[in-house]
């Protein structure tokens, strides 16, 4: 028996699921279920992936560069299927509390890790408390207090607070089960040698990293799951160029684009009758595009300078013209598609007149030849085409309309953004960031002051800081009650569009393409960011 807290009407009930009772995972459960087709065991898939990632543990990282590789060679506790609903996968079943202060999961008996080791009850804690004290989104794992470990194939979580999105939170890319055995202390995580060749219980083996070239995932034979997975290899070619990546799906030399936002790269893969292309794949994620400020330093410590910025873009310009209507508005910073978003914030419609007032009364004059002020503006290089076109329209327009001069800087490689941005070594950066299903996980961390940590991407990276809304947010993650919920959160949304730390510009598509003789793809609210154990070439059925 499933057992929802409901959202009335608009609040779907896509996060807060609490099973009260215990069920097991169908055999059909994310399998293909076509008549005219069946698995056939075997082959090799060929994915492309725009980005190398840093290491291969979720654990410790975010984003989908890390993730997907990820979710293949590490288990996680549940998998969700598209319609957000769980399924079990290391824990085959479990059982929230009535008060919502611990969840007791029963593992699978028989599941090891790639060297042989049984997975016990340890592992799953040592791994709640690695993410807890190491993972980016540091609100995501905040209500745990401690893990129990009665037996090893008993997990209690118990919890100080009840928790809303407990369960998205044991989602394989966001909460992999390490092997303790390896780790020995939380301590050691962030630096040890695994990271790079990692010994997870998913579905795949790490076969060879080669960093910028290639990720060589071999099958699992010993995998819990019996049958799976259906594929012998899965290789992963890092792509540097989009156009090279598009044109490798065009002849076939990869047959998975595990990711894409490239309108061009959307129309042309779209033209090609071999392949299946799914512009939104990834529900789970919640992507917002925006400026992000670092409030660390001069101008944009100022208040009036961030919304002058703000004043002076057309986000309706970017969406409609720049994106052909491919993308949608974003207004604040939970994304429009998610039960909690409202639309009552300041919009900062473009008003050109305001934002040259508002730099004037920050002490920023135009000096004879016009000019007010410069700063550097930075950029995710994954994507780097309309990143630099976007960048360029945002470079024109403030020189034109407000006499600031924009200094766009262009990192080659993702790790050289990462290490600016996360060094705080930044004016203003374009990128995106994920709610990751809950604004508990992918919506607190940038915004929580006690989430500013030098070094560590997607955290608080603007140094924002405001009590009112740190006690806010504490208080929006730990109530079930889905009215005052969405009122809390709606404040939230109202006050962080009034500081500014970041002004979301717009909801960017993410594409999936593959070839339409796989079977079993696109099993999930986050898309390649799940284990592809029931992907397989077809074979038409006797």
């Amino acid at each position: 028996m499933l057992m929802q807290i409901k959202y009335r009407n608009r609040f779907i009930p896509y996060i807060i699921t609490a099973v009260l009772a215990l069920f097991v995972l169908p055999p059909t459960a994310f399998a293909d279920q076509s008549k005219r087709f069946v698995p056939r065991p075997g082959g090799e898939l060929v994915a492309s992936l725009y980005s190398t990632p840093p290491h291969l543990n979720t654990a410790i990282q975010s984003g989908l560069a890390t993730a997907f590789p990820g979710a293949q060679i590490f288990a996680g506790l549940l998998r969700f299927d598209t319609q957000w609903n769980p399924h079990p996968y290391l824990a085959q079943n479990w059982e929230i509390s009535k008060d919502g202060l611990s969840v007791t999961l029963n593992l699978v008996k028989h599941a090891v890790f790639h060297d042989g080791v049984p997975i016990t009850s340890a592992d799953v804690a040592f791994s709640i408390m690695t993410v807890k004290a190491l993972h980016p989104f540091k609100s995501m794992m905040a209500p745990v207090e401690r893990v129990d470990t009665p037996d090893p194939h008993t997990v209690i979580i118990r919890l100080g607070k009840p928790h809303p999105a407990i369960l998205l939170a044991m989602s394989p890319a966001l909460l992999p089960i390490l092997p303790k055995h390896i780790y020995k202390q939380v301590e050691n995580v962030s630096g040890h040698p695994a990271n790079m060749h990692p010994i997870g219980s998913g579905p795949f083996k790490v076969e060879t990293f080669v960093p910028g070239k290639e990720i060589l995932l071999t099958k699992n034979k010993d995998f819990f799951i019996k049958g799976r997975p259906y594929l012998d290899r899965i290789r992963i070619k890092i792509i540097r160029n989009t156009l090279e990546e598009s044109l490798s799906m065009e002849t076939g030399d990869t047959q998975m684009m595990v990711s894409f936002q490239d309108l061009n790269e959307l129309n042309h893969l779209r033209s090609l009758d071999h392949l299946i292309v799914v512009k939104n794949a990834f529900k789970g994620i919640g992507p917002i595009y925006w400026l992000a400020f670092n409030l660390q330093r001069k101008p944009f410590n100022d208040i009036r300078v961030r919304r002058a910025i703000a004043y002076a873009i057309d986000r309706k310009f970017i969406v409609d013209t720049m994106f052909k209507g491919e993308t949608v508005m974003e207004t604040g910073p939970i994304s429009s598609n998610n039960p909690l978003y409202s639309s009552r914030v300041n919009l900062y419609d473009q008003d050109i007149q305001k934002a040259n007032r508002l730099l004037d009364e920050a002490g920023y004059p135009r000096d004879e030849t016009g000019k007010r002020l410069s700063f550097q503006m930075t950029y995710l290089p994954e994507r780097a085409g309309y990143n630099r076109k976007l960048t360029e329209y945002l470079r024109q327009i403030l020189m034109r309309n407000l006499g600031v001069e924009t200094i766009i800087v262009h990192h080659e490689q993702l790790s050289d953004w990462i290490q600016k941005v996360a060094n705080w070594e930044f004016d203003i950066t374009i990128d995106d960031v994920f709610n990751w299903g809950d604004p508990m996980i992918g919506v607190h961390r940038t915004y929580l002051s006690s989430n500013i940590r030098k070094g560590v991407i997607w955290s608080n990276t603007q140094g924002y800081k405001n009590p009112r809304m740190d006690a806010l947010m504490e208080e929006a993650g730990s109530t079930l009650d889905s009215e005052k919920r969405y009122e809390l959160y709606e404040r939230f949304q109202q006050t962080i569009m009034d500081d500014l730390p970041v002004y979301p510009i717009f909801q960017p598509f993410f594409a999936l393409a593959y070839d339409k003789n796989l079977g079993g793809v696109n099993q999930s609210i986050w898309g390649t960011m799940t284990p592809l154990d029931t992907v397989y070439w077809k074979q038409t059925a006797p």
